[in-house]
């Protein structure tokens, strides 16, 4: 119901100790036992298919642990002998912080036998669907030292011995993907994609500033999430906001984000819709993308909560949160516009992403798409140049506008983006994210004047007992425009008056609440 077609699974073969990422393998031909029997996985696979789900694994085949029987058969107890056909005694990165366990020679032809059987193997038995294997720049065997310690320097070598492994994958299943996690020099990379596989595509820097609204010296530049911004022929760039590997954006949000007056991104409801405004910059781009579990709920633990490889709660009540609810709508919408519109797999696109005001164009034979948002923690104006003049319509709101002028300005609110297309599309049902809870006991608000108002908006309050009451208004998306901190009232008749002359023209809903009570009025601003 999400829109997602592919699930990518973190190593679930067999690693030392019960909790763990798992990229410390040890036993490549069997499921993990803490996760459950050989068949419950078949099952679950098997699930997948049944709704168009194609399930990836992720491999880790650069190195394995003491467990395994390919290092114990040739072990003198510290390290592989030199006589293990598999693995080199010592690593090939100088570096250590890039060392884990013992590491393969992949130029050994007993160790490229051995992972052609280990694929086959899951291809085979399980039914997988392809693979990520996991730091692939560890595939070559020649010496990385300290003017290369990350191994990210063009390796030809290296290049030769994936594409021998992908052509022994697809030798098996020509449909297969094949996933790399390899952020090496661009040009090794594009010749990778070239060739038929995928490429990992870390964007958690960019993304992350943008949603926290830091735009200073291009911090917020996510240019990188276009494979043609790359310079690459072919959309083989799988790019990610998250992983298991980076923080959460909605934690970066929550505790670090941006603020200007009553404009907080680190209160809650503001951090969810900034991970709105960069999911409709993201999920829009064409090419293959990721998202990390719960991300389209604004998960917002830390990779560190409960250790960096600890279990992470699993919130299946985020559901049940309306804010969240709100994000997870927003996120299947983009996803639905990806999958029934092939604009979005036009190679005819743009970015105009190196400012806090930040415009996408696509343009397909179907129709065009012009994206405009406000990164900033202010208001802000943006030429969105319009492809062309007539009318255009606001996917989430379901307006219509008529360009007269392509290049006029359009003011936007902090936070806010718009989607406009130039074929009118169905409006997607979103939860609003505004909470209506019918009155029996009383009425908070006993009076508002003047409604509709070009302006002031004026109330009076009947506060059944003093105390705490907080103050919002939000437009019709859900998203929150205006807001007060808490003040105190008491027991009785109160007066409150507010100031909306910075507010568009519209119909917004302005919610007043306490600790146990929470209630919503419609408001028209002309």
């Amino acid at each position: 119901s999400l829109g997602v077609n592919a699930i990518e699974l973190m190593p679930v073969n067999e690693f030392e100790g019960n909790s763990s990422w798992g990229y410390n393998p040890s036993f490549y031909f069997a499921p993990d036992k803490y996760y459950g029997p050989k068949d419950e996985l078949k099952a679950f696979i098997d699930a997948c298919h049944q709704r168009g789900m194609a399930v990836l694994i992720d491999m880790v085949l650069n190195h394995s642990y003491d467990q395994s029987p390919f290092v114990q058969l040739y072990f003198d107890g510290d390290k592989p002998t030199d006589q293990n056909p598999w693995y080199n005694r010592e690593h090939n990165f100088t570096n250590p912080d890039a060392q884990w366990g013992n590491d393969f020679n992949h130029e050994s032809l007993y160790t490229q036998a051995l992972i052609d059987s280990i694929n086959s193997y899951w291809m085979q038995v399980y039914k997988v669907d392809g693979f990520r294997f996991d730091f692939t720049k560890g595939f070559g065997n020649n010496i990385k030292g300290s003017n290369d310690p990350w191994g990210s320097n063009y390796d030809a070598d290296r290049i030769a011995l994936l594409k021998r492994m992908a052509d022994e994958i697809w030798e098996r299943n020509p449909h297969a993907i094949v996933i790399l996690e390899h952020l090496a020099v661009n040009s090794e990379e594009e010749e990778l994609a070239d060739y038929g596989m995928l490429m990992w595509g870390n964007m958690n820097y960019n993304y992350g500033e943008a949603a926290m609204g830091y735009n200073e010296s291009g911090k917020s530049n996510f240019s990188g999430i276009s494979y043609k911004n790359r310079g690459w022929s072919n959309p083989h760039l799988i790019g990610y906001m998250e992983s298991h590997d980076e923080e959460r954006l909605m934690f970066k949000n929550v505790s670090y984000g941006n603020s200007s007056g009553f404009y907080d991104i680190q209160d809650t409801v503001r951090a969810l819709e900034r991970m709105g405004l960069v999911s409709s910059f993201f999920y829009t781009v064409p090419g293959p993308k990721m998202i990390w579990q719960f991300g389209e709920l604004g998960y917002d633990y830390s990779i560190d909560y409960n250790g960096r490889l600890g279990e992470k709660p699993v919130r299946w009540d985020y559901y049940q949160n309306y804010y969240r609810k709100y994000l997870h709508d927003v996120v299947s919408s983009l996803l639905k516009l990806r999958k029934e519109h092939d604009v979005f797999r036009t190679t005819d696109f743009d970015l105009s992403v190196s400012g806090a005001l930040k415009k996408m164009h696509l343009n397909g034979t179907e129709m065009n798409v012009c994206i405009v948002g406000n990164f900033d923690v202010i208001t802000g104006s943006i030429d969105p140049d319009f492809q062309h003049t007539g009318w255009w319509y606001d996917y989430f709101r379901g307006d219509s506008v008529e360009v007269i002028n392509v290049n006029a300005q359009l003011t936007l609110q902090p936070g806010e983006y718009r989607i406009y297309t130039d074929i009118r599309l169905e409006t997607p049902q979103i939860n609003t994210g505004i909470f209506t809870q019918d009155i029996t006991e009383y009425d908070l608000i006993n009076s508002l004047f003047p409604n509709p108002t070009s302006g002031e908006i004026n109330m009076i309050l009947n506060i059944p007992e003093t105390g705490n009451y907080s103050f919002s208004i939000y437009d019709i998306t859900g998203r929150r425009v205006f807001s007060e901190s808490e003040r105190t009232f008491s027991k009785g008749l109160n007066y409150l008056n507010t100031d909306l002359q910075d507010l568009e023209n519209g119909l917004y809903f302005l919610q007043i609440s306490s600790s146990d009570h929470t209630e919503t009025v419609r408001i028209i601003k002309n």
